[in-house]
């Protein structure tokens, strides 16, 4: 693989674990509006296997929520940075881990399996 940069790698899609990954592959769909992708001949995904999330407006990237058998347990060495309305995802179920304060401008808050992520207010209203 080469690219006209000649990196070594580009970004290709973003994966996150979980113990429950049918319910958390609907939580990250009901929190960023993505969709599960259909496999190419329309059968249905076994329900064993990861389950990949698309953005129906083609902006964001394929996101797979992949099966774990041990649940998390430390910080995430990475995360998820999005646009959103905090109240609104505490709603879905997420878990504050931090307000935004004097010292950082935007909130931390984890997944309903504890997975954090960063969630940024925009000027606009998130509709």
């Amino acid at each position: 693989m080469s690219d006209e940069y000649g990196a070594p790698a580009r970004f290709k899609d973003l994966a996150l674990d979980a113990v429950d990954h049918q319910a958390m592959a609907d939580w990250w769909c009901a929190a960023l509006g993505y969709q599960r992708k259909p496999l190419a001949d329309g059968a249905e995904r076994p329900d064993h296997w990861p389950v990949p999330l698309v953005d129906p407006a083609g902006a964001g990237p394929l996101i797979w929520i992949n099966p774990v058998s041990e649940p998390k347990k430390t910080k995430n060495r990475m995360h998820l940075d999005v646009w959103g309305t905090p109240d609104r995802l505490m709603a879905l179920g997420a878990t504050v881990l931090r307000a935004a304060d004097e010292e950082i401008d935007w909130h931390v808050l984890a997944d309903p399996e504890g997975n954090e992520f960063c969630v940024f207010t925009p000027a606009a209203p998130v509709t």
